[in-house]
């Protein structure tokens, strides 16, 4: 098949959308294809509901973007399931949902803009697998998608900048958040004044969840985590303490949302062979160039996959992604200043919001770790101690941990940490042959896009 564009792009956020635009204002033949109803991804996910723009955040960018579109070929509803090479170019292999039923496409390409995105990072505790304990970006996405407040009692848990506007929209939504718990101290940020300094805006989008929550009379605890949650049927309560050695208190809730960062999305780059590196949060994240090319020739990355960084990094990223994948020169000089501010901004904040030591000490020997299999912390530190394994094959093969439904999304980093390993020797949970799950009946009905003036 004759490829039909100069320039797809796969995952249409922030990166996804800014490349696209770029590329076709670039005179790139260009695709965009996406798992989702519409443009946004999860950062922008419902905002063209005019009752959930003050939901959102730079509405302006996101605005200027849904404008460029229509110079796109856009394919949404479309679960891409892995990319592979076709001669010079590439195949991107998806699963077309739209109309009610399913069916394989291959969109043919010249070159890839891969922004896939990234998904909540978790690591377990006693009762995290108890109905109404659910990720941070679950609950925002349920708010921010459907309009739907999880709980009427929530509590906010973890790490990072993210439990803010998560608290905050809650709260503005109607739901009682009965506390904040963040397990960093803000002083941590006095050891990155430069990265402040020269990115204000993000201080004065903190300061404004910071009033919106003292408006909602919302307790933010600093140095406090999650310990355990309670319940029968459901979670009914949260043990919290302090870092520092303070007492433990139990908080009656209905909701416990919780997330310790993001992990990267990296299937799609890793069955290309982009790459990788270990960032700064202890996360693989695609190695690219001062043009967003991966290690693969014709392969650009952009977004979350090189490193969580926020929707603006992401949107400078794509834009620089999409320029010079439609052949552009290398990235303008506005740009690159716009992306190392950026960046520098993003190491300063997995240094200041790390996932704290100690939580592997907390489990005990019942509580589950791999929640598709069932597979219990006993289990692991078995492995690890009486047989000597400790990498991510081996806990699949001994264990079972990762070979569920989401394949290692959810337990891939709390089972990298107790078995003592970094996210460079846990690479067997990210590569993943197939990225999206899909049914043999629609594999064995694939059906390929015509390339431009054949026939079909």
């Amino acid at each position: 098949m004759t490829s039909k564009f100069d320039v797809t792009v796969v995952g249409a956020g922030p990166a996804g959308m800014a490349a696209a635009v770029a590329a076709a204002r670039a005179g790139a033949r260009t695709s965009i294809v996406d798992a989702g109803t519409g443009p946004g991804g999860q950062y922008w996910r419902g905002a063209s509901a005019v009752e959930a723009a003050r939901l959102h955040h730079d509405m302006t960018t996101y605005h200027r973007l849904v404008a460029g579109l229509p110079a796109v070929t856009r394919y949404f509803q479309c679960h891409v399931w892995t990319v592979t090479r076709d001669g010079d170019g590439f195949l991107v292999h998806a699963v077309d949902r739209t109309g009610g039923g399913e069916r394989t496409i291959e969109l043919g390409s010249r070159r890839l803009v891969l922004a896939p995105g990234a998904y909540d990072r978790q690591i377990p505790f006693p009762g995290w697998d108890l109905p109404g304990v659910m990720t941070a970006g679950g609950v925002q996405a349920l708010l921010k998608g459907h309009r739907v407040v999880a709980g009427k009692r929530v509590l906010v848990a973890g790490t990072g900048p993210f439990l803010l506007p998560v608290a905050a929209g809650l709260a503005d939504s109607g739901a009682s958040v009965v506390g904040v718990h963040e397990a960093a101290s803000p002083s941590a940020w006095l050891r990155e004044p430069g990265a402040l300094v020269r990115n204000p805006a993000k201080l004065g989008e903190g300061a404004g969840y910071a009033r919106m929550l003292a408006r909602h009379r919302i307790p933010v605890h600093t140095r406090s985590v999650v310990v355990a949650a309670h319940g029968a049927d459901a979670v009914e309560g949260v043990t919290t303490a302090r870092l520092d050695g303070g007492d433990e208190r139990t908080t009656a809730v209905d909701v416990l949302a919780v997330g310790w960062g993001f992990t990267p999305q990296l299937e799609l780059p890793l069955a290309l062979g982009c790459a990788t590196r270990v960032d700064v949060d202890g996360s693989l994240v695609c190695e690219v160039d001062d043009g967003q090319r991966s290690s693969v020739e014709g392969v650009f990355v952009a977004g979350e996959a090189c490193g969580v960084g926020g929707a603006a990094l992401a949107v400078v990223e794509g834009e620089i992604a999409g320029a010079v994948a439609a052949g552009g020169p290398s990235a303008p000089s506005r740009l690159r200043r716009s992306r190392a501010r950026l960046r520098r901004f993003a190491r300063a904040m997995h240094r200041s919001h790390p996932v704290p030591s100690g939580w592997v000490d907390r489990l005990s020997d019942d509580t589950t770790v791999c929640r598709c299999e069932e597979v219990p912390f006993a289990a692991l530190r078995s492995m690890r101690q009486d047989l000597d394994a400790h990498d991510g094959r081996s806990a699949k093969m001994l264990t079972r941990a990762g070979m569920g439904y989401c394949q290692g999304r959810v337990c891939g980093y709390a089972v990298g940490c107790i078995l003592g390993q970094d996210a460079s020797a846990t690479t067997g949970f990210a590569k993943r042959p197939v990225s999206s799950p899909l049914t043999l009946g629609a594999l064995a009905t694939s059906v390929r896009r015509p390339a431009a003036g054949a026939d079909p």
